[in-house]
């Protein structure tokens, strides 16, 4: 039976190919949505805290890790509109810690063997993740910049929000270290979107939470995302869980003594905020509709969401050792854009990421179809686990047309 966007038997096979992650054990219980021409389809498994089954869908509070950062971006382009900032000048008024950089000549060499950076570190670059410094994807344990980046405490990991010192302090940690590439040069997640969280609360003078509530948050509707949770809604957060020994599922974070509890000193535009799937839908709904708002308003032009979701990488900076995101996928501003199809689900122009706590979320203009599936089970590792690959799969597999 053809239900309109979708086919409404497949979208039963994609429930029950969900359902088996959670009976297999892999996820302690999950919600998903499709959205596709103005039909919506909203579904929850599993016990996703140890008190009970879900019930309340659209109340489920999640980590959403990583899909903090297209959040971050349209906020910064938000910013470029009004003029307050511009996407390739110098950023050392507002960061002065990012000034006169040096660069190593040798990523694996000495700390103290370095050269001047070619030009200064721009909005461009941060929202590129091209500032030259982040994650090294390849062997780099011994390299003296690897080390100096772990004392320092300046490669994150799984979020851990009430670990991270004040804005100012780690800012000043930021500017101790060495580019490990010139600026523009090379892809490395994700510290630069981090040091836009600060960029955007210098440029506005105000709390970055408290801009993204008055310029986003508010305007969508999206009352419960933030970067904690108020003590009255600490019972709707989900419990987040890690792979242990066995396949079994171990305690990362529980809302009896979730490090979400509090405000943090540091509030991460890379990974920090929780949300819930109806929240994401608005903000995806949002993009799709080339930031207009339902009320006909605009949160941003529909020039500068395209511009977001433009491949803005090179060739050779997508293939290089530091990128995880395969063939058919590349960067935009702030997110993952989709450049050819060697999948179901790998359309072109598809844009959106992953959250390393157990989130997806993907908008595709092509087919007017919006993907969000939210659990909170670490990955193993930056490639997408294989319930991610279903959720997808699945979706694209009941399009009706």
């Amino acid at each position: 039976m053809n239900s309109g966007a979708f086919y409404r038997h497949k979208l039963d096979h994609l429930s029950a190919v969900m359902r088996r992650h959670v009976d297999g054990g892999h996820v302690p219980g999950l919600v998903y949505l499709v959205s596709r021409v103005g039909e919506t389809h909203v579904e929850a498994m599993g016990t996703l805290e140890a008190h009970g089954e879900v019930t309340m869908v659209g109340d489920t509070l999640f980590r959403i890790a990583s899909l903090t950062k297209p959040i971050a971006a349209v906020a910064a382009m938000i910013l470029v509109e009004e003029c307050v900032l511009r996407l390739d000048a110098p950023l050392d008024n507002w960061l002065p810690e990012l000034a006169d950089r040096r660069v190593l000549r040798k990523k694996d060499g000495p700390l103290d063997d370095t050269v001047p950076a070619q030009r200064a570190i721009t909005l461009r670059d941060l929202l590129t993740l091209r500032l030259g410094l982040g994650h090294i994807m390849e062997p780099c344990e011994d390299w003296p910049i690897r080390q100096l980046l772990t004392e320092r405490g300046l490669l994150l990991g799984p979020p851990q929000p009430q670990s991270l010192p004040s804005v100012d302090e780690w800012m000043q940690r930021v500017g101790s270290v060495p580019l490990v590439y010139q600026p523009g040069e090379r892809w490395l997640y994700d510290l630069g979107m981090d040091i836009l969280g600060v960029l955007i609360a210098r440029a506005t003078g105000e709390p970055l939470g408290r801009f993204l509530t008055q310029r986003v948050f508010g305007p969508l509707g999206m009352k419960d995302t933030g970067f904690h949770v108020p003590s009255q809604d600490l019972h709707r957060l989900a419990g987040c869980y890690a792979g242990g020994a066995g396949g079994a599922l171990m305690k990362y974070d529980v809302p009896s003594a979730s490090q979400w509890a509090t405000p943090p000193l540091f509030p991460s535009a890379a990974g920090g905020l929780v949300s819930t799937v109806e929240d994401y839908h608005r903000f995806c709904r949002m993009l799709l509709a080339h930031g207009k708002l339902p009320d006909g308003s605009r949160l941003l032009s529909r020039a500068a969401v395209e511009t977001m979701t433009t491949d803005q990488l090179t060739p050779a900076q997508r293939t290089a050792p530091d990128v995880f995101f395969g063939d058919s996928r590349s960067w935009g501003l702030g997110m993952g854009v989709c450049i050819h199809r060697d999948d179901l689900c790998a359309t072109p122009g598809r844009f959106g990421w992953d959250g390393g706590l157990g989130t997806s979320a993907y908008t595709d203009p092509k087919e007017n179809l919006i993907g969000i599936l939210m659990t909170q089970r670490l990955m193993d590792s930056p490639e997408p686990p294989a319930l991610f690959s279903d959720f997808w799969t699945g979706t694209y597999q009941a399009l009706s047309d």
